[in-house]
């Protein structure tokens, strides 16, 4: 019983801590192309792509969510290997999500001061993209 509970407790957890992630992400560079816009408004597509960047880590969430939820109908017993999966794989993607998020802003704020960095912005994006995917990975070898 106690299994179970942790279990579906660390599924809780990868979904809501990618989700929280995502949404702090997205609306960090939502807001700095909010004000962007202001300034450049027929950068809005360049400002749309990198707002909705951070949105990834909760995908990468709801992929681990449903892989562990299988695991978990599957075998209740592991539930305490779930529970650390899902708290481990939630925070990466949390942490990534919101940094990802700041670095998108930054260059949206560079865009909007008239510096061609959209393609720079897009390759720094991705480092931290790295190892939200690196934690789905994870998630699924075990």
């Amino acid at each position: 019983m106690v299994e179970s509970i942790l279990g579906y407790l660390g599924l809780g957890l990868v979904l809501a801590l990618a989700g929280i992630g995502s949404a702090i992400g997205t609306s960090s560079a939502g807001n700095a192309a909010e004000g962007g816009l202001k300034k450049r408004p027929e950068a809005s597509g360049n400002f749309m792509v990198l707002s909705a960047l951070p949105a990834t880590q909760g995908i990468y969430g709801f992929v681990a969510f449903f892989m562990l939820l299988g695991k978990l109908q599957a075998d209740a017993s592991q539930g305490l290997v779930i529970f650390g999966i899902g708290l481990c794989v939630g925070a990466v993607c949390l942490i990534s999500a919101i940094r990802q998020g700041q670095v998108c802003a930054n260059g949206i704020v560079g865009i909007s001061q008239g510096h061609d960095v959209f393609t720079n912005t897009l390759i720094y994006a991705a480092l931290p993209e790295f190892y939200a995917i690196l934690g789905l990975v994870g998630a699924l070898m075990v």
